[in-house]
């Protein structure tokens, strides 16, 4: 299937306009895009316009694209309408299988096949939305992070049926937008960010249950402490970090869960040989041949920064 080129494409269909199709709406206008909306619940398209309206100042801040304007919005009557001349749909209804499933097919049948269909789905498979369509090849999950108009991330997910050629694709042209895509490498319930993101929320549950701190002293613990670092590195990254001049496998034979009483609610995977060497080879690539000093020179400016923005931003901070 000859896909278009990325920067080729002009105009792209999103249906559904709550919470993320309406930023996703946002941010592909402020790339300069038509972008034709479709969201059946009453009031949608006021509502998506006065979204937009609230999400276009920062975007300007963080640099429009020349010719880019609210101007180039318009909502469909239907379905079809929307669907009419686009080049690309993001679907982003709400995580119900049978809806996404229903919808997608309905997008499929009515797009010509060389137009690829990304889901916001947060952890639904993509197999399950491909059941129904005649061209299963070009369904993926293309799943943001919240604010989709400001936070990069974007998890590119394969299903069954999906053509490699379709995640090449979908993957270059979030990035021609300016996103960050991660290809994620296998279908998995959740991806990676929400996985991540479970488990701290998993714990946040059982410290506030067990009294151990309140909401506003865990949100604390994270904002002013771990997360500050995971903004700049990940936690992987950090790993590596607080073994020192050792590095990971310092860490590891520090950490080692078999030697250390597991502190949280989480279960450790088998640390066998094979997944040492994965750690090392994965983050010994993440530091890209710089020292652990330049690292930390870094680390610390950011730091820093975030500090001095915190002050200036929150009140008696």
């Amino acid at each position: 299937m000859a896909y278009p080129e990325p920067a080729q494409v002009t105009r792209v269909a999103v249906v559904g306009t709550g919470l993320i199709g309406s930023r996703w709406t946002a941010f592909f206008l402020s790339q300069g895009l038509d972008v034709a909306a479709y969201d059946p619940a009453s009031g949608a398209e006021e509502r998506l316009r006065a979204d937009v309206t609230r999400c276009w100042p920062a975007l300007e801040r963080l640099g429009a694209a020349a010719g880019a304007s609210q101007d180039r919005l318009t909502f469909g009557a239907g379905l079809a309408q929307a669907l009419a001349g686009a080049a690309f749909v993001q679907e982003s209804v709400p995580d119900d299988e049978g809806l996404k499933a229903r919808l997608i097919a309905d997008i499929d049948a009515q797009c010509p096949p060389e137009v690829v269909i990304a889901s916001s789905t947060s952890g639904i498979s993509p197999s399950v939305f491909q059941a129904r369509c005649r061209h299963p090849e070009r369904v993926v999950a293309g799943h943001p992070s919240n604010p989709a108009h400001l936070l990069p991330l974007v998890e590119v997910v394969a299903g069954e049926h999906t053509a490699p050629a379709a995640v090449d694709w979908a993957v270059a042209f979030y990035r021609h937008l300016g996103k960050r895509p991660l290809r994620v490498r296998a279908t998995a319930p959740g991806f990676v960010m929400n996985r991540l993101q479970e488990a701290v929320w998993r714990e946040m549950f059982h410290l506030v249950n067990d009294d151990i701190a309140t909401c506003a002293e865990l949100d604390a613990a994270v904002s002013d402490g771990c997360g500050m670092r995971w903004a700049l590195f990940g936690p992987a990254f950090v790993y590596l970090m607080q073994g020192g001049p050792g590095g990971v496998r310092w860490a590891l034979e520090q950490f080692d869960p078999a030697r250390i009483a597991d502190w949280s609610h989480n279960v450790y995977p088998p640390l066998t040989a094979d997944l040492k060497e994965k750690l090392e080879a994965q983050t010994g690539e993440q530091a890209a041949g710089r020292s652990l000093e330049d690292w930390e020179a870094l680390r610390d400016e950011f730091l820093v920064r975030v500090i001095e923005a915190k002050r200036e931003l929150l009140e008696g901070y």
